[in-house]
């Protein structure tokens, strides 16, 4: 059912807000908050009154209106604070992948139990929120750190803002000094896995040069960039043999603009593959990619090639690849954009470890 605009009536409605007569012919007619990703969802009340432009300002910032069956959270509770912090204009400016996932760290976490209660974590009263209630929330995902170490960073990102000067709504940050979890060791390493030579050469020969899989292997891995800057990068992006860009993460908070040259084996695939007009990768259809729909169907391109890599592989596999050749934490995080040596130094002390013991071995 299309868009119709009751033309006279009220002036234009703001972005993702769409209105429909149901049933067509009726003169019945009902406004909606639309965003692509998200369910739809009603709203009561007169467009341009302060009550409505609340609840689309709240909408806006990803606060659903909870179900009529749902009591709201008292006042003071952990469930609360979550609430109007979700409320907030800080969340709002937040990117709106960030903004989803967080959304959903906290709603678990204030909707899960403590053992041998009937009340929520939701539920505590703030006065009672310590270090040991986070240790909880997070050791009830202990067979998953990732996700369990998600949750503190969640939860400290609600008390940094509530302890702010201009809020204050808490005392203190209570999961500040809670530890996060050592991340499961796969093959030697944590997190997603890194590609090897073997596998990259793998994925080329089931899909060579000149195939849509091809590129999005040769941009993941000659620009050590994420799948949300991959999808978005594109002829306009070109300047005299360099890539010039800002990154997607944190481009509204903490932007990180690179200039990184586009190297030999880059050029000859982005020369022999066909693109779309803006971006370089694009669907079968000819329009862009998005984030999670790109991570998809790169998914299944690895599978087609029996490969166990994934899109994030791929950039982990591009910092190795510097630091073997050569490149130190700095050079790598100039190329990669990463902001701490901390994330990189694992990389250049492996392939230092590396190059010592072969210079070692030549020596006995």
């Amino acid at each position: 059912m299309g868009r119709v605009q009751l033309k006279g009536h009220r002036p234009p409605l703001p972005r993702y807000v769409v209105e429909y007569e149901v049933p067509k012919g009726s003169g019945k007619w009902y406004v909606y908050f639309r965003r692509k990703g998200e369910k739809d969802v009603r709203m009561h009340g007169t467009p341009g009154t302060p009550e409505w432009e609340e609840t689309y300002r709240g909408l806006l910032a990803g606060q659903r209106p909870e179900a009529k069956n749902a009591a709201r959270p008292v006042e003071g509770t952990f469930g609360w604070l979550c609430q109007q912090y979700m409320a907030s204009s800080h969340f709002a400016e937040l990117d709106q992948r960030t903004r989803y996932v967080r959304r959903g760290i906290l709603s678990h976490c204030i909707g899960e139990s403590p053992k041998g209660t009937k009340d929520t974590f939701g539920d505590v009263p703030l006065s009672r929120f310590t270090a040991r209630t986070v240790g909880l929330i997070r050791d009830n995902k202990r067979d998953k750190p990732e996700a369990a170490n998600g949750r503190i960073k969640a939860i400290r990102a609600v008390f940094n803002w509530a302890t702010n000067t201009d809020v204050e709504l808490a005392e203190g940050n209570p999961a500040r000094d809670v530890q996060y979890m050592k991340p499961n060791i796969r093959d030697g390493e944590a997190g997603h896995h890194t590609w090897t030579l073997e596998e990259i050469e793998r994925f080329e020969k089931r899909h060579p040069i000149g195939t849509r899989a091809h590129l999005a292997l040769s941009l993941l891995l000659y620009t050590g960039q994420r799948r949300s800057d991959v999808v978005l990068l594109g002829r306009q992006h070109e300047k005299d043999g360099w890539l010039s860009f800002t990154q997607h993460k944190n481009r509204n908070s903490k932007p990180i603009s690179l200039e990184i040259p586009i190297r030999p084996e880059l050029r000859k695939v982005l020369d022999a593959s066909p693109t779309g007009d803006m971006v370089y990768l694009v669907t079968e259809q000819g329009k862009p990619f998005t984030f999670n729909g790109f991570g998809n169907w790169f998914r299944d391109r690895c599978v087609e090639a029996a490969v166990p890599g994934r899109a994030h592989g791929l950039r982990k596999a591009a910092a190795t690849r510097l630091a073997n050749a050569g490149a130190t934490a700095h050079e790598i995080m100039a190329i990669t954009g990463h902001q701490t040596l901390k994330e990189v130094e694992r990389y250049t002390k492996k392939a230092n470890q590396r190059r010592l013991a072969e210079s070692a071995s030549k020596r006995g």
